[in-house]
């Protein structure tokens, strides 16, 4: 796989007839945001000297005023960026994983089927929505993976019967063939318990958690403090994450610093990247050829497809019987 100063080259050297064109693009949008908004705040303006005496932020007219503009400016910024965000990711992002690997099919409308993110047991809540885009699919050293972004719901409503959304996971999830068969089910979590309320009660409270399989205790203090780990087969779980495995599991949770989620279930490893946002979604107010802003889409990707060499899943560890 090609190094990151590899791909940043191929950004700025093999992209930048195609970042130059969208770079404009973009500067247009920015503008016609911009006389929208201006044009927002005149008639905030006139609705507010018309109003005279009786201005006031929560008045039932000036609240209307700032809804409808909202939701002016919510369908007018979609409607802007859609067609951009299209280009951006047929001349920039199509090409980017293709220069990782050319085996690498990535598709922007499509994405993580539910049935596997929910085949990962990692989250228990019923999902009520879900959606997701930007799908890779192919092979890093023969080791087959797919992953997109995901965005999973769950509704729930209060006292009043009003409907509330809830984000379960945002993020990246990834789906990778494991190097072992294995018939247990392996899970392991962002350590919140423990963050919160110390190791002893953090301890206690993960032990209780009835919805999950026995808590497994490891002999790795620094990997416990990220993570808690739940298994239906304490045995299989250990020679799973040997020490070498969760060195380089903690080696990747300190470099994406974003909650990670992970599980080892069917022969297949799950990750959850919690970013809370969509990776390859074209910046709008910041230049396509700010350096910082190019680092942000090579090293995603970096990132994630060279989890296969991050935790040599492309080894044979242990022969498959």
């Amino acid at each position: 796989m090609k190094s990151t100063s590899e791909l940043t080259g191929f950004y700025y050297k093999e992209l930048y007839p195609s970042l130059n064109e969208l770079e404009e693009t973009r500067k247009r949008i920015v503008s016609q945001l911009k006389w929208y908004g201006g044009m927002g705040l005149v008639v905030f303006s006139i609705t507010a000297l018309w109003m005279g005496k009786n201005f006031g932020l929560l008045h039932p007219l000036m609240i209307a005023v700032v809804i409808g503009f909202i939701v002016i400016a919510s369908i007018t910024y979609r409607f802007m960026t859609s067609g951009y965000a299209k280009d951006f990711k047929a001349r920039v992002i199509t090409p980017l994983i293709g220069a990782i690997d050319p085996h690498l099919l990535y598709n922007p409308d499509f994405m993580i089927s539910q049935y596997l993110f929910e085949r990962s047991n990692l989250f228990q809540h019923s999902i009520d929505r879900y959606s997701g885009n930007d799908y890779v699919k192919g092979s890093i050293d023969g080791v087959p993976l797919e992953f997109s972004d995901v965005h999973a719901e769950y509704q729930t409503r209060d006292s009043k019967g009003r409907t509330q959304w809830h984000t379960l996971f945002r993020g990246l999830f990834l789906v990778s063939e494991f190097n072992k068969n294995f018939k247990s089910k392996t899970v392991i979590l962002p350590d919140q318990a423990e963050k919160n309320f110390g190791s002893l009660i953090g301890g206690w409270l993960q032990s209780i958690n009835f919805s999950r399989d026995d808590l497994i205790r490891l002999d790795d203090p620094e990997f416990e403090k990220y993570f808690v780990v739940y298994g239906s087969d304490q045995i299989e779980t250990h020679y799973i994450l040997s020490h070498s495995m969760m060195k380089r599991i903690l080696d990747f949770q300190r470099r994406v610093s974003h909650p990670l989620f992970i599980s080892f279930v069917h022969n297949h490893i799950h990750i959850g990247i919690g970013t809370g946002k969509d990776l390859f979604e074209p910046a709008v107010f910041t230049s396509l050829l700010d350096y910082k802003q190019a680092m942000e889409y090579v090293n995603t990707l970096q990132n994630t497809i060279g989890l296969i060499e991050e935790l040599k899943l492309n080894e044979k560890l242990w022969s498959k019987e």
